[in-house]
């Protein structure tokens, strides 16, 4: 049992010197994403909120903290690579994470190769063993509509949920919202 602990509600902050929930839910693998933008320009980033979600078809997704240059492609282009970010190249990972303007190609700023792909537009980081060639299905951007109070509300957005017959579904509303607190 763990008498020392620390909480807190995150809409009134962690008191700490930096926010743990990137750091609690550890491991996380770096998607490194290349993109092309709708002139041509290559961009390279890594990004820690990134995983795989699926076998057949095969998902991948990443989260942006902002409205950055690597999800402005992804839209124009509709086409991104997931290259393995590894030890060897970790320091290149690095250089790549540099708030630069969208004119500056991060392969040529962290001396990278960038290698055609096969069946995307976007490079991939020819220095990396492994690269994922992806086209977008979903970019999906936290409304501010959907934010009450600094809460989202689930209800206004509408989701669709799977149910146990073969083609049944249910939809979240506003009108079957109920609140009931957890217990103390």
């Amino acid at each position: 049992m763990h008498d020392d602990f620390h909480s807190y509600k995150p809409a009134q902050g962690h008191g700490l010197k930096h926010d743990p929930i990137a750091s609690i839910l550890g491991l996380r693998p770096i998607g490194w994403i290349a993109t092309r933008d709708a002139d041509g320009r290559a961009n390279l980033a890594p990004y820690s909120f990134f995983n795989v979600f699926n076998y057949k078809p095969p998902i991948v997704a990443f989260a942006s903290v902002g409205w950055k240059d690597t999800i402005r492609n992804t839209q124009a282009t509709g086409e991104f690579v997931v290259n393995l970010a590894t030890r060897t190249l970790a320091e290149q990972v690095n250089l790549t994470s540099a708030s630069v303007p969208s004119d500056v190609d991060e392969f040529e700023l962290a001396g990278l190769t960038p290698a055609a792909c096969l069946r995307v537009s976007a490079p991939r980081v020819a220095q990396s063993p492994v690269a994922l060639e992806c086209r977008v299905t979903q970019v999906q951007q936290l409304a501010a509509a959907l934010l009450r109070d600094g809460i989202y509300r689930t209800e206004d957005a509408r989701p669709i949920l799977r149910a146990g017959g073969p083609a049944d579904y249910f939809e979240i509303t506003p009108d079957t919202l109920f609140q009931m607190h957890r217990s103390r």
